[in-house]
């Protein structure tokens, strides 16, 4: 009995070897995924990337979308940053198309290719409660003002650590200086007032920041960093002569 088993056992092994070797003979023929499709493919995605322009390559290797900003408000962003030409390579922007329970302030290196620093911010008290939908450029309104910044000096205030923006634009932002417009800390913005009130807290006018995030930021952009506050307003989008080509040509 053992003898027979062990010549079926035998025999099995025989003819799975056969059956191995048999396949190993059988010619190679690439397929829909072979090497070279797979090349062919890679060629393509690097060409298709290289034809796109500047901010949006930018855009998508940062994966802005995913965090949330705005397409078209870095785009505006971008162009804004090129043309006024400031003297550092980092650009914050504010989203105020996003609700204020977002994280919706994005600071980024353009020179390094760098998201540094995503975190919230607030708007003026009359801009909006959770968003931000009116904005103004006028004393006492309590608004925010829309378009491009320039970070300057730091000094001390009421509200501490505070750093002076240059609003650039005219008629849209450039009476910054007479309102008092800076960035600051704010205890209202915080997740724990979120959670109290389903929104962040606001400000006068001035693009608010959190106490925790105040020494960092301001570090960040003092001295000569962009900062661009968004939203798709249809008179800005008209007025501004830093993003119109963008605006009217799409």
């Amino acid at each position: 009995m053992k003898n027979v088993l062990l010549v079926v056992c035998v025999c099995a092994m025989a003819f799975v070897a056969l059956v191995g070797f048999q396949k190993i003979k059988k010619p190679f023929s690439f397929s829909s995924f072979s090497a070279k499709s797979v090349l062919d493919s890679l060629d393509s995605t690097q060409i298709q990337v290289a034809s796109l322009p500047p901010w949006e390559r930018v855009y998508n290797s940062l994966r802005l979308k995913e965090a949330g900003l705005s397409m078209e408000g870095f785009r505006f962003a971008w162009n804004g940053f090129q043309k006024e030409k400031f003297t550092k390579s980092i650009l914050a922007i504010a989203d105020f198309s996003q609700s204020s329970r977002h994280k919706r302030l994005y600071v980024i290196d353009l020179k390094e290719n760098k998201l540094l620093y995503n975190t919230y911010v607030a708007h003026g008290r009359n801009s909006g409660e959770e968003y931000a939908r009116q904005f103004s450029n006028k004393n006492s309104s309590y608004q925010s003002s829309l378009g491009f910044y320039r970070a300057l000096t730091t000094y001390q205030g009421k509200h501490g650590l505070s750093l002076k923006l240059q609003g650039l634009e005219t008629n849209i932002n450039n009476r910054a200086f007479e309102r008092a417009i800076v960035m600051h800390g704010a205890e209202y913005v915080s997740e724990d007032f979120i959670r109290r009130t389903g929104r962040l807290g606001r400000s006068q006018g001035c693009p608010a920041i959190s106490i925790a995030d105040t020494k960092k930021l301001i570090s960040m952009l003092c001295n000569g960093a962009g900062l661009f506050l968004y939203y798709p307003d249809a008179t800005y989008l008209k007025q501004s002569k830093l993003i119109t080509d963008l605006a009217t040509n799409g």
